[in-house]
């Protein structure tokens, strides 16, 4: 915009400003750049508080030269705020980002100043679930195809007869706010809805009407159409790929409205060449933007250009959110949407700001550990010094890392409390100020039905370093580090050489290893002649070599985490 340019104090946009405040406005009032347009709507709310300037126009090189003028700045995915920009932003407080993704914010240089950022993770739930739903039905009635044909010319009624959704099963992999509100809306055409989703509990999924499946796989063989809302994770990419489509129905129909590297391409293409798969709709793809893709033409494939957040009101909706955490940040209000760390009081700082990291380690490893049931409660416990201070960030520290990886929205410790009450899991605190053996002692526990998965871990050192002291029911004192597995075993002779050996031949390196005590001092194998160990490698272990390991005799369970 021409206005871009213009000095302090000159007018640049209706209800935006640059420069000094107008004379009948204090002149401290704080400053806020919207350096993308964020809606009307958004605006008005900054502008009934603070000086707000219209940078919509700026480069790169103006916004460097002129971020240092402001407390707040407000963006959408056009604007990179990366550490060479923060660095020049001496006064900022908060950024607020107008959409769900924090991509394009480094949020860890932004923590390390102290700024809040804050994104709008529930602008676009409605639009995306309204936009899954229009798939659904225009890929179950071939509208897209129907409409090419009769303006084409042609009168094809019995060629492009559809299906009903009325007594279909909907699959739903990733049971989150989208997913849910897509449940909710296929509920209401009639269809039987089956979902998975180990982080969202049973009693969620009694309250919606959706059947829990025990499996993945589960979904797969019940499900007449397949709508995946999963977060991008090393886990999910490429889930469905030709091993899970061969366990679907046949003449599934599948619908991605999230990511697009959840779905391995190459494997749908051979799976609709095949019959397999009766149809797609696709608005997201691994890379984009494209206009160029091997299913475009395919007469049984409906995509579209990624619309799954674009709505009007999804975009003024995100713009006002966004600036109401920016309007908090700045006044002292309780920012609600904010993913990084808020700061430690001064006073706990020292003590406390080690644990947060290993705190976040054990909800990890705790989640992991009980992977396959559903989690329905995460209960936390300090023991020591820890336990005389306020110990509500090692609690959410805890929770952030159990639910890390599996929520569609960027998690963080201010708002995994309303992730995890959505979906229905309960937390528990309780603090001690005496811990045997030890100085200080962290547990996590992660509860799933009859399932309960304890970890332990602490501190050591004047490094601070993180420990694992008990996970699987046995004692440990291991060291953690980025990449760390698990594994349960008969307690026979040779097993640590069998997976030594596995894993030297597939080029992995240990770092460190440990084999399980009972925690009541007993034996090695004390639980039904079962061992633990923990192996800690300088790389991800994947799941083939845990696979391989554990089709030999002996190897009863497996986990892998990266930290």
């Amino acid at each position: 915009m021409s206005e871009a340019a213009a000095e302090p104090g000159e007018q640049t946009a209706p209800g935006a400003r640059e420069g000094a405040a107008k004379a009948d406005t204090p002149a401290n009032r704080p400053r806020v750049l919207l350096a993308e347009n964020i809606g009307r709507s958004g605006a008005e709310l900054l502008e009934q508080q603070f000086d707000v300037d219209d940078g919509a126009g700026w480069t790169r090189e103006e916004l460097a030269q002129r971020i240092g003028g402001y407390d707040g700045i407000l963006i959408r995915s056009g604007t990179r705020l990366d550490e060479e920009l923060l660095a020049r932003a001496g006064r900022l407080k908060a950024v607020g980002r107008a959409g769900v993704g924090v991509d394009n914010v480094d949020v860890p240089a932004a923590t390390r100043r102290g700024i809040v950022v804050a994104n709008a993770p529930q602008s676009n739930v409605i639009t995306a679930a309204e936009h899954t739903m229009a798939l659904l039905l225009a890929l179950a009635r071939n509208i897209p195809l129907a409409h090419a044909s009769l303006t084409g010319g042609a009168w094809e009624r019995s060629r492009l007869s559809g299906v009903e959704l009325h007594g279909k099963t909907l699959g739903i992999l990733g049971f989150g706010r989208v997913g849910q509100l897509v449940a909710q809306r296929a509920r209401g055409f009639g269809m039987h809805v089956v979902g998975f989703d180990p982080y969202v509990t049973a009693e969620r999924y009694r309250e919606l009407g959706v059947e829990r499946a025990a499996s993945i796989d589960d979904v797969y063989a019940a499900a007449d159409f397949l709508t995946l809302h999963l977060p991008k994770t090393p886990e999910t990419d490429g889930i469905l790929d030709a091993a899970a489509l061969a366990k679907c129905r046949d003449g599934v129909r599948v619908l991605n409205v999230a990511r697009g590297s959840l779905v391995v391409e190459d494997d749908l293409r051979a799976a609709l060449d095949s019959g397999k798969v009766a149809g797609a709709a696709l608005d997201v793809f691994s890379s984009e933007p494209v206009t160029e893709h091997q299913l475009f033409g395919y007469p049984n494939v409906i995509v579209t250009p990624h619309l799954g957040a674009s709505t009007a009101e999804a975009t003024d909706r995100a713009g006002f959110q966004a600036a109401e955490q920016v309007v908090a940040a700045l006044t002292g209000g309780v920012v609600t949407s904010a993913v990084n760390l808020p700061a430690i009081a001064a006073e706990d700082a020292d003590l406390l700001g080690p644990f947060v990291p290993l705190c976040r380690a054990l909800g990890r490893i705790a989640a992991a550990l009980g992977e396959g049931s559903s989690i329905d409660r995460v209960e936390t416990e300090f023991l020591g010094r820890i336990a005389e201070r306020d110990t509500r960030l090692l609690a959410l520290g805890a929770l952030l890392g159990v639910l890390s990886g599996h929520t569609e929205e960027d998690v963080g410790v201010v708002n995994a409390p309303a992730l995890a009450e959505e979906r229905g899991i309960e937390l528990a605190e309780i603090k001690r100020t005496a811990a045997r053996d030890y100085t200080d002692l962290v547990r996590v526990t992660v509860v799933g039905g009859e399932q309960r998965e304890r970890v332990v871990g602490t501190l050591f050192g004047r490094g601070d370093r993180p420990h694992l002291l008990e996970a699987w029911g046995q004692r440990f004192d291991v060291q953690l580090e980025d990449h760390l597995t698990i594994f349960r075993y008969r307690d026979v002779p040779g097993m640590i050489g069998r997976v030594g050996t596995i894993f030297g031949q597939h080029g992995i390196n240990i770092n460190s290893a440990a084999v399980g005590r009972q925690p009541d001092g007993g034996a090695p194998g004390g639980d039904g002649g079962l061992a633990a160990m923990v192996i800690t490698t300088d790389t991800a272990v994947p799941t083939e070599v845990l696979a391989e390991i554990l089709s030999g005799a002996g190897f009863v369970a497996a986990r892998t985490v990266s930290l």
